[in-house]
């Protein structure tokens, strides 16, 4: 018997602002949402999508899991997109022939920005 991904779930303070720069991030809609959490869906119904959790405790060491997002553009188009949407830029990892840009979303959490087509990416390994 095997598992499958069914929900992605972020702890956090604000479930209804996280949710919402989310939403932004990746082109998705809140669904669902009240005081104590919120739903992030795909507009197409693709996925399960993403559930955000009021938890009284902050954040308080770096996450052992994050999210990589590939721009369909170019990295810095995107980086700039998700500094106006609250996102904070944490540093630029270059290594061999990738590079990459690490963010934190408004609560903290890690994420990266990869590199995209206009960077020279082309989806082969």
């Amino acid at each position: 018997m095997t598992l499958s991904l069914d929900t992605i779930t972020f702890d956090c303070a604000d479930p209804k602002a996280l949710a919402a720069f989310w939403a932004g991030v990746l082109g998705m809609v809140v669904d669902d949402e009240d005081e104590e959490g919120a739903f992030v869906v795909d507009p197409a119904g693709k996925g399960k999508g993403l559930f955000f959790q009021r938890v009284p405790e902050p954040k308080a060491v770096k996450d052992r899991i994050h999210l990589d997002v590939r721009p369909s553009g170019s990295m810095a188009a995107e980086v700039a997109r998700l500094k106006e949407l609250g996102a904070t830029e944490d540093g630029l990892v270059e290594v061999e022939n990738s590079f990459w840009t690490i963010m934190l979303d408004p609560e903290g959490n890690e994420f990266c920005v990869l590199r995209g087509p206009e960077d020279g990416w082309s989806g082969e390994l």
